[in-house]
């Protein structure tokens, strides 16, 4: 991978973890709060996928490159949702659950 499209997956990179801390500093600890991990979601398909499909499509990425991007971005959102999931939501679920 060039040195400035790895650049360009930084600034991504660093997007997607400051849209990450808004919303987790947008949900309260007493609500149901799904909506953020949501929205999260929409922002990284709105914005990002389609940036690095086209990062693919250019065969700046290979196809194995833009999965391990992108798995990143959804694995944030993934985060989002175990953090700002209420408590009493998560005590009756198995590990792999």
């Amino acid at each position: 991978m060039e040195e400035n499209v790895r650049k360009e997956l930084d600034a991504l990179t660093g997007m997607v973890l400051a849209w990450k801390k808004d919303y987790l500093g947008s949900a309260s600890s007493d609500g149901d709060e799904e909506y953020l991990a949501r929205e999260f979601l929409e922002e990284v398909e709105t914005h990002v996928y389609p940036y690095v499909r086209r990062l693919m499509e250019c065969n700046y990425l290979t196809g194995p490159e833009a999965k391990e991007f992108l798995d990143y971005c959804y694995g944030q959102v993934a985060e989002l949702g175990r953090a700002i999931r209420p408590a009493d939501a998560t005590q009756g679920e198995s590990i792999g659950g």
